[in-house]
């Protein structure tokens, strides 16, 4: 199992343990985690599981999800879609920063 930290935007940090192959998104759904909603079932057709990634990662967005973030509140350079980004034993300690809300 991989480990992710996700971060609240008040700073609270809750630390999941997530099944390979499953999608940011999903392992937080799955573990109660606040402030991701996933209104679309991880199919990059919202902005509701919007999350930062402030460490360095080779992947890289689709166009499909850049258009999405697009539609995101405060997106910054570091913004991904959580359903976009599949858990791997890579992303081992990888903190997940939330935005204030979902829109």
């Amino acid at each position: 199992m991989t480990k992710i930290i996700f971060v609240q935007s008040d700073g609270t940090e809750h630390l999941v343990e997530a099944n390979d192959g499953d999608s940011i998104m999903t392992a937080a759904i799955n573990n109660d985690v606040p402030g991701i909603d996933g209104d679309c079932g991880g199919n990059c057709a919202c902005a509701t599981c919007h999350v930062y990634i402030r460490q360095s990662m080779s992947i890289v967005a689709s166009e499909e999800e850049k258009t999405m973030l697009g539609i995101a509140d405060n997106a910054t350079s570091d913004s991904r879609l959580g359903c976009q980004i599949s858990v791997s034993d890579n992303l081992d300690g990888l903190r997940v920063y939330l935005p204030v809300a979902q829109h």
